[in-house]
């Protein structure tokens, strides 16, 4: 029975690892210049509900439409991480995938790492936050994912554009960018 369990855990490592190079050979890697992330996140009131504006293509999210992030802070300080998504179309099925995510820059509180499968981790880095936090860009140092969240399923053109300038001065290739479908 061990056996059976050592080679079920390297088959699953080896999995994973050929769907994360697949997700990510879509999107080229760019580190320079270095990403830098905002002054200060209050993890309190980033909590809450997300909705997905727009993104970078990955198979983890392909046909997904009405994309939604939840985030909750837990008893052991790391914040439960919920993503819905509506499959195939507005009126698709209902998919939903549970994370962790926790601090690793306690200074900003603005550089997180994520899970969805232990014990593989993601940079989640916010690099734009409105001040009343009503829309946000999330990135990670390879600039290779990339999510643009609003608190509202519909943002206004004026902030979108806005925040696509930003992207353009920070060295995102926009012409990956899809919008999500919301309603």
């Amino acid at each position: 029975m061990k056996a059976y369990w050592i080679k079920y855990l390297i088959l699953t490592v080896i999995l994973f690892a050929g769907l994360s190079l697949v997700s990510c050979a879509r999107v080229p890697v760019r580190e320079n210049p270095p990403l830098q992330v905002v002054a200060h996140v209050d993890l309190k009131r980033y909590l809450g509900r997300w909705y997905e504006i727009a993104r970078y293509p990955h198979s983890f999210e392909d046909k997904c439409f009405a994309v939604t992030a939840d985030y909750k802070l837990l008893d052991d300080g790391s914040i439960q991480v919920i993503n819905r998504c509506r499959f195939g179309g507005l009126d698709g099925e209902l998919k939903e995938a549970e994370g962790k995510a926790h601090v690793v820059d306690t200074e900003t509180n603005a550089r997180l790492e994520v899970t969805f499968f232990w014990p593989f981790y993601g940079d989640y880095w916010i690099i734009e936050l409105d001040e009343s936090y009503r829309f946000v860009i999330v990135s990670e140092p390879k600039r290779q994912h990339l999510w643009i969240l609003s608190r509202t399923p519909v943002m206004k053109e004026s902030h979108y554009q806005e925040l696509i300038e930003k992207l353009k001065t920070r060295g995102f290739d926009l012409s990956l960018l899809f919008k999500t479908p919301q309603i």
